[in-house]
Parts: C-alpha cells; structure tokens; sequence
C-alpha cells in the first residue's frame, strides 16, 4: 500500500507505563483531548471494517466494547470470521505479544493452561502460586475462544476475573491486566451452570455467512487475505489508534457519567441529565419491559447499569454525544440462546421504529 501525505502516521508502540499513565489521567486533560480520541478511534473501526465483508457493524460492536471495558461475545459457525475479527483488531490497535492472550477452551482445559502453572520451587516451601507471565493474567487484550466448553475450574477463575479483574495467588486477591475481553462460541448451552457466566456477556453478537449476500467480494476478500498471509504483510495494522487510546477514552467516559454537576441555581445535574433525553430513557425501560415481558430475556440489575454505560459508549463512539435512537439498538445483542438472538435483531429495531 502506498503511504500518501494525508494518511495518519503510525503511532509508536506503547509499553506498560503508558497504559498506566492513562489510568491515572485527569478528567480536566481527558477532556481536552476527548475530541482528538474520538476521532481515532473513529478512524480505526472505519479503516478495519474495509478488510472485512459485511462485518462493519461487529466491528462496531467490538470498538463500544473496548472502549467500554466489557466483555462481547461473538456466536456463529466456523468459517465466519470470528477469531479473524479478534486477531485483525489487535494488530490494527498494535497491541504486542506480551499483553495478548488467546486460548481455545475445552472440557480437558486445565487451569494452568490459561492461568499460569503452579511454581513448583514455591509450592516446596508450601505456597500456591502460578507463573502467570504470558498467560491471561498478564495480558491487556484476551480472546477466549469456545468459551462454554471450560470445566467448573476455568468458569469460577473465569468469573472472578472478569467481575472483579483479579485472581487469587496463594489465596491472595491479585489484580489481572486485562482491559478488553473477546470471546466466541459456536454455540450457546443452555445448561444452568453456565447462566452466570451468560450474564457477564452483555453483548453477544451473531456472526454469520455472507456469502448469499457478498459472493464475489467475500472471493475477492479472501484471496488478498491469503496474499497477505503468505507476504507475511499486515495491511490492516494501519496505526490509526492504540489500546492506550481505548483507554483514555474509557477513563474519560468513566470519569464523564460519574459526574454530578451544580448549575447556577442550585441545581445537580448528572450525566443522563446532559446525553441521555428523558423521552430515550423512557424507550429504554419499555423496550427493555417488552423483551421481558414477551420473549422471557433475563436482564439483571447489573446489566441495565452496564446497558447505560454501553448505550453512552456507543453514542460516542459512533456520534460523538448525546444519545440517539439509533444507540438503544444495542437492546439487539441482548439474547441469551441462538434464538433470542435471530428475534432480537429483527424486533428491537422494530420496536425502536428503526426499521
């Protein structure tokens, strides 16, 4: 690909510390570069979405999620660009080997495959601790892959970490590094062990063939991508945005709808006050009371808070502000079963009046 002088310059790789430093940042700094961020990672999910075929939205989906710090789900049969979306994401973001993880779970997993073996030399002297370099808890961008086959031992590690962003070292709460958490799943078990860690995905998006819709671009598509693959190129990693720059952005979203402001007439007003039209939130609770009432979704109080805060992401991310109609189609990723999933996306935008 030829470099033209408008195209973005690369960014440099960022370590650690510049992760880090972000997590400390203020709200006033954040602020200031806030437009500057957006635009980066609007430029990111636009130039990402080019390599793929009739994928944009998921990508999309990936970004909000990321840049909101909550785990998505990506459900669909082999061969339809799952594990392609996750490994495309993380070179376009130029996220080194050192803060990825990727693993394909099954019921044989053990524990020390994902969380690090047991040091041995420590378990001498009678301390459980694991290795955990270059394992999930070191890393800043983990993919699970056929997440629901784990055994009980990966799901309770599974639980812990992504709820409360730690796991235990010689029963010792030790924080992990994980920022963005992607998962897929051929299908989705509806056994009842499972509905906990169900619940912790509060977006799972269908991923599906598009051959009837994009045959000859998916040809097309497919034969530069093995091109690329034997050149050993990486067109898409593109430098338009970082995991630094997720992270800013989450922070500064945080910090946003965290905060409680006082007009000049004594007045506090929140975030929902300023980005969230009272008549929108009114169409939240309804739709979200419809899908209850009609086709028997669970939606836990944890999941309406973390609905808001996606809703607001992607408003953001998308448009820049103030939440849309279009945002609340976000209700569309909320199934629980393959069949929950194929309803959803066809009723919630009906019942938003968006189709």
């Amino acid at each position: 690909m030829t470099k033209t002088k408008n195209d973005p310059t690369p960014s440099e790789p960022e370590g650690p510390r510049d992760v880090e430093r972000a997590e400390r940042a203020d709200y006033e700094t954040l602020a200031a570069e806030a437009s500057e961020l957006r635009a980066r990672i609007d430029r990111f999910r636009g130039a990402l979405g080019r390599f793929f075929v009739g994928k944009q939205r998921l990508v999309d989906l990936m970004t909000v999620a990321a840049v909101a710090q909550e785990p998505i789900l990506l459900v669909g049969p082999p061969g339809t660009a799952k594990s392609d979306l996750v490994l495309k994401f993380k070179d376009a973001l130029g996220v080194p080997d050192d803060d990825y993880f990727e693993y394909m779970l099954t019921r044989f997993t053990e524990p020390s495959e994902v969380m690090g073996p047991i040091d041995v030399s420590l378990l001498r002297e009678g301390r459980w601790v694991r290795r955990d370099r270059g394992k999930l808890p070191t890393a800043r961008l983990v993919f699970l892959d056929e997440i629901f086959k784990s055994n009980s031992a990966i799901l309770n590690a599974l639980l812990t970490v992504i709820n409360e962003r730690k796991f235990y070292q010689d029963g010792v709460p030790t924080p992990v590094n994980l920022r963005v958490l992607f998962a897929a799943t051929n299908e989705i078990p509806e056994h009842g062990e499972l509905a906990a860690l169900k619940d912790r995905f509060c977006l799972k998006a269908a991923c599906r063939s598009v051959q009837e819709d994009h045959f000859l671009e998916l040809i097309d598509a497919g034969l530069a991508l093995q091109t690329d693959r034997d050149l050993g190129r990486k067109p898409w990693a593109e430098g338009h945005a970082s995991l630094v720059d997720l992270v800013k952005a989450h922070r500064y979203l945080s910090l946003r709808m965290s905060r409680v402001e006082t007009t000049l007439d004594g007045r506090e007003t929140r975030d929902r006050d300023r980005f969230f039209p009272p008549e929108l939130l009114q169409e939240l609770r309804r739709v979200v009371r419809t899908l209850v009432r009609e086709d028997g979704l669970f939606v836990s109080d944890r999941k309406i808070v973390k609905l808001y805060k996606l809703i607001r992401t992607h408003a953001w991310v998308l448009g820049g502000g103030v939440v849309e109609r279009r945002d609340l189609a976000l209700l569309s990723y909320l199934g629980e079963t393959h069949e929950q999933i194929d309803v959803l996306e066809e009723k919630v935008p009906r019942l938003l009046g968006l189709s």
